[in-house]
C-alpha cells in the first residue's frame, strides 16, 4: 500500500509541498482547505502534470478531513501569512484557530499520524499541536531549523563564491529573530567558517539568517514558500523512508539545554518513529546563553496560547 500524506492549507506553502511529494513519488497527496473549489482544482492540475514529469501517484482535494483518513503524515501549512510590518507574533492569535481546526481534523481521521507544522509563529503552533492532539512528543515537530540553516548555508556559499552542498551549517532556537546560527559548527567541507571569513561578514550573515523570512516578505510582499515546502518534505521524507536524518527541528524539549516544556530548535533524528532522538550539543556559555533567550522569547507566546480555550 502507497504512503499517504494530507497537506492541510492549499495555498503556496501547500501546493508547492504537493508538487514537491508529487515529483518525488513520495506518497499520494490529499490537499484540506477551507476555500470550495482550492484545494479540488490545484490537486486535479498536480494530477494531470504526473504524465509529463513522470510521476505516478494521487493527488486530490478536499474541504473536509474525511479524505484524509489513514494518513502516514500530516503537514499543517494553513494560516494567515506575515504581510509587510508583521512580525511572526502578530500572527499568534489568529493562527492558533486554524492550527486547533486542523489538528482536531487530523487527529480525528488519522490518529496514528505524524504532524509536521509549517505554520507561524512555528514553535508556538508547535506546541498548539501536541496540546490539541494529544499526540507522544515524538509525533509532533515544527519546520524551522531545516529552513532557516538552508538560508544560512545559501548566505554563506554566496559569498564564497562555493556551492551551497558543500556548506554545513546548524541553526537553533526559535524560529524567528532570536534564532541561533552556531558558527563554530559550521564547516564548508571540513574547514571552518571562522578560517573563511573574518567576524565582520560572519555577523552580517548570522544576521541576514535571523531575518531572512522578513526579507523576503519585504521584498514579495508575503511569507516566503518555495524554500519553506522544500524544508518541509525533506522531514517528511526521512520519515516515510525511515532514513534518518539528523535535522534541526522544532522539538518539546524535557530538560534537554536547561529548557523544558517548550517546543524549540535542536538537532534530532528523524526516522520512522518521527523524532526519535534529540541531540544535546555542548554549547559555549554565549551560545547556550542566545539558546536560552530564544527559548524564552517562545516561552512568551506559549504562556499567552495557555489561556486560549
Amino acid at each position: 500500500m502507497r504512503k499517504k500524506i494530507t497537506v492541510v492549507g492549499a495555498g503556496n506553502v501547500g501546493a508547492n509541498c504537493a508538487v514537491r511529494i508529487a515529483d518525488k513519488e513520495l506518497a499520494d497527496v490529499v490537499l484540506v482547505d477551507v476555500v470550495p473549489g482550492v484545494p479540488q482544482g490545484k490537486g486535479l492540475d498536480l494530477l494531470q502534470s504526473g504524465p509529463v514529469q513522470g510521476y505516478d501517484v494521487m493527488v486530490s482535494g478536499a474541504n473536509d478531513y474525511e479524505p484524509t483518513a489513514n494518513s502516514d503524515i500530516a503537514i499543517i501549512t494553513a494560516g494567515f501569512p506575515r504581510k509587510p510590518g508583521m512580525s511572526r507574533d502578530d500572527l499568534l492569535t489568529a493562527n492558533y484557530g486554524v492550527i486547533k481546526t486542523a489538528t482536531e481534523g487530523v487527529v480525528k481521521y488519522s490518529p496514528g499520524c505524524i504532524i509536521i507544522v509549517v505554520t507561524n509563529p512555528l514553535d508556538a503552533m508547535a506546541q498548539a499541536a501536541f496540546w490539541v492532539s494529544g499526540f507522544p512528543k515524538n509525533r509532533v515537530v515544527g519546520m524551522a531549523g531545516v529552513l532557516d540553516s538552508a538560508r544560512f548555508r545559501t548566505f554563506i556559499a554566496m559569498e564564497l563564491g562555493v556551492s551551497a552542498e558543500s556548506v554545513t551549517g546548524v541553526v537553533m532556537g526559535g524560529h524567528g529573530d532570536t534564532m541561533v546560527p552556531v558558527v563554530r559548527l559550521c564547516n564548508v567541507s571540513g574547514i571552518p567558517l571562522t578560517e573563511l571569513m573574518d567576524q565582520a561578514t560572519i555577523d552580517r550573515i548570522v544576521d541576514r539568517t535571523a531575518n531572512g523570512g522578513a526579507e523576503i516578505v519585504k521584498i514579495l510582499g508575503t511569507s516566503a514558500y518555495y524554500a519553506p515546502a522544500a524544508s518541509a518534505v525533506e522531514m517528511a521524507e526521512s520519515i516515510l523512508k525511515d532514513k534518518k536524518k539528523v535535522l534541526p527541528c522544532s522539538a518539546y524539549l524535557e530538560g534537554e539545554y536547561g529548557i523544558n516544556g517548550l517546543f524549540v530548535g535542536v538537532p534530532v533524528k528523524l526516522g520512522a518513529g518521527g523524532v526519535e532522538k534529540i541531540y544535546e550539543v555542548k554549547l559555549q556559555d554565549d551560545e547556550m546563553a542566545k539558546l536560552r533567550k530564544s527559548a524564552d522569547a517562545v516561552k512568551e507566546l506559549v504562556d499567552v496560547l495557555k489561556s486560549k480555550p
